[in-house]
């Protein structure tokens, strides 16, 4: 299944395969078989970042230290060789890679002019593409003037470096500053946000879903089962649950007992907890895709048929109950 991404005309499958440990789980090895086996079964949008895969946040005990693993972007580019025109490929700027005054993050001038351009020809580079499909701005950048940002989006993408670009993890009224700033300028708007949204994390709706229905952006949802607490527990191990993948805590005792209503109404109706959390996502307005990052073929295997899924309305009130969202000026 397939949606329109914006007023753009691009159309992405409704699950996304995300790549942010890839080198490690999947291992290098294994990354290959596994974009094989997601672009076989229909999956048509990959995303990745220039800060994927080999940085020490993604290390896990008993496997190579991030100084032994090559980048996302790297075994994405040979995962997809021989089969590029298959793929929405879409990269992210803006997080730091390395200490210097313009090497990106809060104060590197993540999304100025000159930290962009040189990121985009690396990507490239290290994906083995002239161009990508969506360029993210992987988080907002209060250093950078949000007109120089926007400006070096739309050279880009004038360039044939992007087809298209987009943001993530903005707030509402920072979507509205860059869609005023793309007007202004007379340039292309972003096309879509990627935020975090799961039945578990539904913070958004009080003022960022708003914004991203009002500028027509679409929504590509990341983190769809709550850092895990809406799917059974990764087979490693290892793997860090919840917030604790962003350097937060794993689940409080009142996330568990959500956790524990949630999958006792996908028992109830007989169906995976992990097809539940999915279609609940793909069933919101605005949400063209749901990210997800299976680590091995056989969990990709099992999260495909919540694609399929269509939840009734007494299901979805249903939920609704168990994890409320907020209540707020917007969403009355």
């Amino acid at each position: 299944m397939y949606r329109v991404v914006g007023t753009s005309g691009l159309r992405v499958s409704t699950l996304g395969l995300g790549t942010a440990t890839f080198g490690v789980a999947p291992r290098e090895s294994e990354a290959g078989a596994l974009v094989d086996k997601a672009l076989s079964a229909g999956i048509n949008y990959i995303e990745t970042a220039n800060t994927y895969g080999n940085q020490a946040r993604f290390d896990r005990t008993g496997l190579p230290g991030w100084r032994e693993r090559r980048s996302a972007e790297e075994i994405v580019g040979d995962a997809i060789r021989g089969r590029r025109d298959e793929v929405v490929l879409a990269t992210k700027v803006s997080e730091a890679i390395g200490d210097g005054p313009n090497d990106g993050g809060a104060v590197g001038g993540g999304l100025s002019r000159y930290h962009i351009m040189s990121q985009i020809e690396r990507s490239l580079d290290r994906l083995g593409v002239d161009h990508v499909d969506i360029y993210y701005a992987h988080h907002p950048d209060p250093a950078t003037a949000v007109e120089e940002t926007v400006q070096a989006m739309a050279d880009l993408v004038r360039q044939g470096m992007t087809r298209y670009y987009a943001l993530s993890t903005y707030n509402g009224w920072q979507l509205a500053e860059v869609v005023a700033a793309a007007d202004r300028l007379g340039v292309p708007r972003p096309i879509c946000h990627q935020t975090r949204y799961s039945l578990a994390k539904r913070w958004i709706e009080a003022e960022v879903l708003p914004a991203t229905r009002h500028f027509h952006l679409s929504v590509a949802a990341f983190s769809p089962l709550g850092g895990g607490l809406l799917a059974p527990s990764p087979a490693d191990a290892a793997a860090p649950l919840g917030d604790a993948r962003w350097g937060g805590p794993s689940f409080s005792d009142e996330e568990i007992a959500t956790q524990i209503r949630f999958n006792e109404l996908a028992a109830e109706w007989g169906i995976p907890s992990t097809h539940v959390a999915l279609a609940w996502v793909l069933a919101q307005p605005g949400v063209v895709t749901a990210i997800v990052g299976p680590e091995s073929c056989e969990q990709l295997t099992q999260l495909l048929p919540a694609a399929e899924i269509t939840l009734t309305q007494e299901q979805l009130t249903a939920l609704n109950e168990v994890c409320p969202g907020p209540k707020g000026l917007w969403n009355q």
